[in-house]
């Protein structure tokens, strides 16, 4: 049975002879019952508390677990992230090994022409440092014949011997 402040109050005892003082039973059953509802006031603010709390500690175990599953995620889409950017630079990298040895193999092939072409002048210099050379050889000997010749004058004979001295000399008539 539950007593409720009023019951107290309204409660009644019987008389009797040499009983207890009614004064002081009342004033007793007044203080009691003034306690008894502050402690029901009291017990039922810690119970609305009480109810407050947990439904905030719900709402906490709620975010808990939310930020708990973001947090695995996040964790998740880092790893994920960190990955792909490990493939992208092995692939840039890949990317850029291939190329630098395209640019050395065509540098090299290029070196090689370029070395072929400078063979060639060379040769070509040689060639013709040797034309000039004739040539030259040609005209001294034309002028020393025009000299040592000029008392003759069979002008057929004179361009037999140049002719003679320019084949002698490795002249060509061909440039």
């Amino acid at each position: 049975m539950k007593i409720t402040p009023l019951d107290i109050q309204q409660m009644g005892f019987k008389v009797r002879l040499r009983g207890y003082d009614r004064e002081e039973v009342q004033r007793f059953l007044e203080e009691l019952a003034q306690t008894v509802e502050s402690l029901n006031r009291d017990n039922a603010a810690l119970r609305e508390k009480l109810s407050l709390t947990e439904r905030q500690l719900a709402d906490l175990k709620k975010t808990e677990t939310t930020l708990s599953n973001t947090l695995v995620a996040a964790q998740a889409i880092t790893d994920d992230l960190k990955q792909a950017a490990r493939r992208d630079a092995e692939l840039i990298m890949k990317e850029a090994e291939l190329k630098a040895a395209e640019l050395i193999r065509e540098a090299r092939t290029e070196l090689a022409g370029t070395q072929r072409d400078l063979s060639d002048l060379h040769k070509q210099r040689l060639l013709m440092i040797e034309r000039l050379r004739s040539t030259l050889r040609t005209f001294e000997r034309m002028l020393e014949i025009e000299e040592g010749d000029q008392g003759r004058s069979d002008p057929d004979a004179q361009t037999e011997k140049i002719a003679g001295d320019a084949d002698h000399y490795g002249a060509r008539s061909d440039p």
